[in-house]
């Protein structure tokens, strides 16, 4: 009987483990599982997400010593919980394939609404609700347009965007509205007793933790990402996808009305102004946060992480003495580069599979009169 010339030179008392039978035979499977295994825990996002906010602490710290300090913490997360929470209900929309550009509007529609029922003497117990309706009507109109009609969600958007504003300024004016009750701004601009945290990270967790468990562990989040990845297939499959792309814009419109409360106890203030600019930070952190903004693929953690290396570059520019100006233009590049890097990493990926599939592609030999190239 002929050995097998693999095991020939092997000691008699020694036997081969999987993974040295796999490379033996020629099959490494197992090393090429744990390589690929380690490539894609390396190469997630929200590792690298990671890694950027850690750079970012290490570097705030060297240029200030207040920067890791909890009551530095406080306000530079304090000042972001707005478009945090809009930013979670962003997610699945652009996991969808949509987006919601009128959020911002939204916010000062809400505070608008919200200032005149407090001026006109309505108690604020009885006014958020009526403002967290008007963001939810609005959300809707919004859907409807999109799913109902066909119109594209960019679009349209784009229109509400505009429209809200509008009858932000049609309710409120070029008038102010400020001294919200004590027992209410404490919300917006006080921390939990005996420490440095806002009550309004607080809300933002809650809310994070409720996104997380829906996108990643329901079957509404199976569906979001079904949708994402191919509109009809979903379609086909049963998902009801124009009522669920209709409730994410609803969610969508009555977080960014929360949000506009929000703001509104935190500056302890509300004008027909309010919220403007914030979209671009909102869809920023969106796809900071590993969102595809083509759709079908976005973590609610990344998300998350996104919300915290933002806060963290905010507060070491600001004490670095970086102007507003430049600061923008620093969340303006972030934004290109959070857009551009998974467009590389994608390009890489493909390039990579062809060149391993080239590479191990069987050689045979040429049939008679071929051509070979």
């Amino acid at each position: 009987m002929t050995q097998d010339p693999q095991t020939v030179n092997r000691p008699p008392d020694s036997s081969p483990t999987s993974t040295e039978a796999s490379i033996a035979v020629g099959h490494p499977r197992n090393a090429t599982n744990l390589g690929r295994g380690l490539v894609s825990v390396v190469a997630r996002w929200e590792v690298l997400l990671i890694v950027i906010l850690a750079v970012v602490i290490w570097e705030g710290n060297q240029i200030s010593p207040f920067y890791i300090d909890w009551t530095n913490f406080g306000f530079s997360t304090g000042g972001t919980m707005e478009v945090a929470i809009m930013a979670l209900a962003m997610t699945p929309i652009i996991i969808t394939g949509d987006i919601d550009l009128s959020v911002e509007s939204m916010v000062g529609l809400s505070g608008a609404v919200l200032g005149v029922l407090w001026a006109g003497g309505l108690p604020l117990q009885f006014g958020i609700p009526i403002v967290l309706c008007v963001g939810l009507v609005g959300g809707l109109f919004n859907g409807m347009l999109v799913t109902r009609w066909g119109l594209p969600a960019l679009v349209v958007t784009l229109g509400t965007l505009a429209l809200y504003r509008g009858l932000a300024q049609v309710v409120l004016g070029t008038s102010y509205v400020s001294n919200f009750p004590k027992a209410f701004t404490d919300f917006g601009q006080g921390y939990v007793p005996g420490t440095s945290v806002p009550w309004t990270l607080l809300a933002f967790l809650t809310a994070a933790a409720i996104f997380c468990v829906v996108i990643h562990m329901t079957w509404i989040g199976r569906q979001v990402f079904a949708i994402g990845k191919n509109k009809e297939a979903a379609r086909y499959s049963g998902v009801r996808v124009a009522t669920l792309r209709t409730a994410l814009f609803a969610v969508s419109g009555m977080v960014a009305a929360f949000a506009g409360v929000m703001l509104a106890l935190r500056t302890n203030s509300v004008r027909s102004d309010n919220g403007s600019g914030l979209t671009l930070i909102v869809v920023m952190i969106a796809v900071l946060g590993g969102v595809d903004i083509n759709g079908g693929k976005g973590t609610i953690p990344g998300v998350i992480l996104a919300v915290f290396t933002l806060a963290a570059l905010q507060s070491a520019l600001r004490l670095a003495g970086v102007s507003s100006e430049y600061q923008n233009v620093t969340i303006g590049l972030l934004l290109i580069f959070s857009v551009i890097t998974p467009q590389l990493a994608r390009q890489f990926r493909v390039l990579a599979d062809r060149v391993r599939q080239g590479r191990h592609r069987p050689v045979r030999d040429p049939i008679p009169g071929e051509v070979v190239r």
